[in-house]
């Protein structure tokens, strides 16, 4: 049964300035409290300010422990807390600021990539079950068993407001962004893409896994667990967002959107023995440095050698190519070959792979744009083409004339 109050988040772009600390307390307001619901607000950082704090680090030392790295991270957060707890206390409101051990937040796993092990808000619970109307919540960051704290990875305070929603029992996680919804392509891009008034999980979780923006994957992966509905609207224009929830049965085809990344690299482990337990070994290798990678092709074998490439995030790169470089030597392969250059562009829609005729579609639309195909992936619900990041603009606007404008 859910409660009467319900989880906020609003990301650094939305709280930058204090005059927008002060615009998203009168939102609050207006939205919510004014309405008689009490309300957990979870933050990001201010606008960029992660991003200085990474750069203050690499500039005071060369040596960067994800340890001491998070502890200062986590300071982002607990700004925007204090602050926007000032602006609606201002409001009239009573209000109090929680950072991610108080609020009951436990993580486990790498610093920078941690994971939500738990939720146990009984801070937060206790205080709007009583005198409280507001509670404002870091997001990014848990505590794990050692009791460091520990950040969780880009876009994480969408994973702590959906994980904080689910714990509070709230009927669903309002996330305010600097777009006002989930579009069918990047509108800077594509100027006809259209706002989507209701995407499904499973839809979700694609596109933003494949390069879109608004929402963290993990956060929809979670809300999708849980059933928590999630909606997407804008900070600061008014008019309908878009929500993320579970899917109606329906049958038939609906592509939903084309979603691009261009902050990806692509890596290739040249003439690899064909042997049990390479693969493993190597990506054991890369795992161990926490390492992610995305769509892993091995070629057909030649001899007695193939070849190995996958994608890596391009703040990823340089461990990467080192990492390979090293097992390289180690098994005798014949070398390791990278590309900065490349971009993705994927097609997203429910019950792609029922229909044959899509994926001849999208490389024909390619071909005449003349672009060319490094690597392809597919699954159930996408299909993925790796290209020149310089030609990334041109496939995403073809691809959305052909696809989702009816322009055959």
């Amino acid at each position: 049964m859910s409660r009467p109050f319900v989880v906020l988040k609003f990301g650094g772009s939305s709280l930058a300035t204090v005059d927008r600390i002060r615009n998203v307390a009168v939102r609050v307001k207006n939205d919510y409290l004014d309405r008689g619901l009490k309300v957990s607000v979870v933050v990001s950082a201010m606008g960029k300010t992660t991003d200085g704090l990474i750069d203050l680090a690499q500039r005071t030392s060369n040596v960067l422990n994800g340890r001491e790295l998070d502890q200062l991270l986590v300071t982002g957060e607990q700004q925007s807390a204090a602050l926007l707890a000032m602006a609606i206390e201002e409001l009239g409101f009573r209000v109090k600021s929680f950072n991610g051990a108080q609020a009951g937040i436990s993580a486990t796993g790498y610093h920078m990539e941690g994971r939500i092990a738990d939720v146990n808000p009984e801070r937060v619970l206790s205080w709007l079950e009583g005198e409280g109307e507001v509670a404002v919540v870091t997001g990014f960051q848990g505590i794990n068993e050692a009791g460091d704290f520990v950040t969780l990875g880009r876009g994480g305070s969408d994973l702590s407001a959906v994980a904080l929603a689910v714990a509070l029992k709230s009927s669903f996680c309002h996330i305010y962004t600097d777009v006002d919804g989930v579009y069918t392509a990047d509108p800077k891009i594509v100027s006809t893409a259209r706002k989507l008034t209701y995407i499904s999980y499973e839809e979700c979780i694609e596109m933003a896994a494949l390069g879109a923006k608004v929402l963290q994957a993990r956060s929809v992966e979670f809300a999708s667990l849980y059933d928590m509905p999630i909606y997407v609207s804008s900070s600061i224009l008014e008019g309908e967002g878009t929500w993320v929830k579970e899917k109606t049965i329906k049958e038939g085809l609906a592509i939903k959107a084309v979603v691009h990344d261009k902050n990806i690299a692509k890596i290739a482990v040249l003439g690899v023995p064909d042997v049990p337990g390479i693969a493993a070994g190597l990506f054991s290798k890369l795992a161990d440095r926490g390492v992610g990678v995305e769509m892993i092709i091995q070629s057909v074998m030649r001899g007695d050698v193939n070849d190995i490439a996958f994608l890596v995030k391009e703040t990823l790169l340089g461990e990467a190519i080192e990492v390979c470089g090293d097992y390289a030597r180690e098994i005798d392969a014949q070398g390791v070959t990278y590309d900065a250059e490349v971009g993705r562009v994927s097609i997203v829609g429910v019950g792609l792979s029922l229909h044959p005729e899509i994926p001849a579609e999208m490389f024909s639309v390619l071909s005449g744009e003349g672009i060319n195909i490094d690597m392809i992936s597919s699954t159930s619900n996408s299909i993925t083409c790796v290209i020149s990041s310089s030609m990334i603009d041109r496939a995403v606007s073809a691809l959305h004339r052909h696809f989702l404008e009816g322009e055959k």
